[in-house]
């Protein structure tokens, strides 16, 4: 079935679905209840950091699960994350808060996935480039030719193929 190929498999939470709650790992808890979360039919969801508890391998599979299932459904993910490297998978706009944490927070109006995360990673001094062959962000080294060129164009947030 549809849930089956595009929730339950990707999350690999079948195995679990026999087990008493109690059971399950703070993972395989979190693997769960997205899958719980996604197996109801809504024109929104709401998602606080899904990543918590699952390795690089789950996070990324939670990730690409998230998005096919928003836009199979035609409906809206709202998702808090503090994971880059999930947001990039998940998100096509981002609304970025800044400021002073437990103090005040700003928070700007929703921007495409490039503008906000240039914003952010600006305001993080790091530059990302995207691994030609995984297609994941990776850090650059801080000061590379890389770093230095990315920063100089104001694109840290990957180079755009045009401009390589």
């Amino acid at each position: 079935s549809w849930h089956r190929s595009e929730i339950l498999q990707p999350l690999n939470v079948s195995s679990l679905l026999d087990r008493n709650v109690t059971e399950l790992s703070g993972g395989e808890l979190q693997k769960v209840a997205i899958a719980a979360c996604l197996s109801r039919k809504a024109e929104l969801y709401l998602l606080d950091e899904p990543s918590a508890y699952l390795d690089v391998e789950e996070r990324l599979s939670m990730a690409r699960t998230i998005r096919r299932v928003v836009e199979s459904r035609n409906v809206t993910a709202f998702v808090v994350e503090h994971d880059v490297v999930a947001q990039d998978f998940i998100a096509d706009r981002l609304i970025i808060f800044s400021g002073k944490p437990g103090v005040y927070g700003v928070a700007s109006p929703p921007t495409s996935l490039r503008e906000g995360m240039n914003a952010f990673l600006k305001e993080m001094k790091i530059t990302f480039r995207r691994d030609p062959v995984t297609k994941r962000p990776r850090v650059n080294k801080e000061g590379s030719k890389l770093d230095r060129y990315q920063k100089k164009i104001a694109e840290y947030y990957y180079v755009p193929a045009r401009e390589k």
